[in-house]
């Protein structure tokens, strides 16, 4: 299900309704200079917040191994402007959210922090269990945002109602302890367009880079729709995915991190998780953010033809047609066996 324009008047199109978005991530930015300092911010869909563009992501964080400097890295973030963190219940088994929780039970930083995590369960018990522990981990009597991870099965969205996961997590948002309810996914916009339309999400999480124009595309089928509906939209895998900072498409010669990042944040998302690990990659993002500015349709469409040869068969984004990138937990969930999984 590649979803590539089929011929010049529909790419043409496509790109037309690309700039009429752009035009709305121009006029936000140009909003929010003379109202903040640090980063600009954006509308997170309906919920009446604004948070930072980029968004410091929990995997990543997770895996620094000095203790001290993740929290050096996450105390700066948060003082230079960057005030939205991610995290999931499933990263590092516990371990990201133990460490950023400590980072923000410090010095009152959790006030400075617009904080995500996400939950991996579908039934209620399991989603009321990952609540719990990660209000525990994170050191917090409340989660800012708690989407549902990893949404990637056909029959994922019908699990969570069914199976009462939802009915959980509104619970839990009754009771003050989650303000914001969303969902993740990284496989098909097929699947992100049937949550749509199972409840009144506050936000999605799904792929916006500059190979998903061309391949199972969630800038052309998600994006237009959860605008529509209000729903605050937060890109991920700018890069390409994959365990470095660098990513696939930066190690593959696709396009480089800044045209990466800037073609990501030109989309009209409300936020771009960030994969940063060193204070030198923290730097380099925050310089990005800073100074960004909406890449012209005639940018954007120098980008896309420029991956096009590549991007059309899925080759660099893998992580929408195989299981290979899906996490353990979920693999588990869904009853896959090690053999099938390396075999997908």
């Amino acid at each position: 299900m590649s979803n590539v324009p089929n011929n010049r008047r529909e790419f043409l199109q496509t790109s037309l309704a690309a700039g009429a978005a752009l035009s709305l991530v121009a006029g936000s930015e140009a909003a929010d200079e003379a109202s903040t300092k640090g980063l600009p911010t954006r509308p997170l869909g309906k919920t009446g917040e604004r948070v930072s563009i980029i968004c410091l992501g929990g995997w990543h964080i997770g895996s620094v191994k000095d203790e001290k400097e993740a929290i050096k890295i996450m105390h700066t973030a948060l003082d230079e402007g960057l005030t939205f963190f991610d995290n999931a219940w499933d990263y590092h088994d516990g371990g990201s959210e133990e460490i950023m929780g400590k980072a923000l039970s410090m010095d009152g930083k959790r006030k400075q922090c617009f904080l995500m995590t996400k939950n991996c369960g579908r039934d209620a018990k399991t989603v009321k269990q990952h609540i719990d522990d990660s209000l525990r981990r994170l050191r917090t009597d409340h989660i800012d945002l708690m989407q549902f991870h990893e949404i990637n099965y056909d029959n994922d969205p019908d699990w969570i109602v069914e199976r009462g996961g939802l009915d959980e997590m509104l619970k839990a948002q009754k009771a003050g302890k989650v303000r914001y309810v969303g969902f993740t996914g990284h496989k098909d916009p097929r699947i992100h367009l049937a949550m749509l339309k199972r409840h009144k999400w506050d936000t999605v999480q799904m792929p916006m880079n500059v190979c998903d124009f061309y391949y199972r595309s969630f800038q052309r089928q998600v994006v237009p729709e959860a605008n529509k509906l209000g729903v605050g939209v937060i890109g991920m895998k700018s890069l390409g995915g994959g365990d470095s900072h660098k990513g696939r498409f930066v190690v593959a010669n696709v396009c480089t991190a800044a045209e990466a990042r800037r073609y990501a944040l030109s989309q009209h998302i409300a936020s771009l998780v960030c994969g940063i690990d060193s204070m030198d990659v923290l730097k380099q993002d925050l310089g990005i953010a800073r100074n960004f500015k909406p890449l012209s349709e005639e940018e954007l469409n120098t980008i896309r033809e420029k991956v096009k040869v590549v991007a059309g068969d899925g080759r660099h984004e893998r992580f929408k047609s195989t299981q290979l990138f899906d996490g353990p937990y979920h693999r588990i969930q869904h009853g896959l066996t090690e053999k099938e999984v390396k075999g997908a």
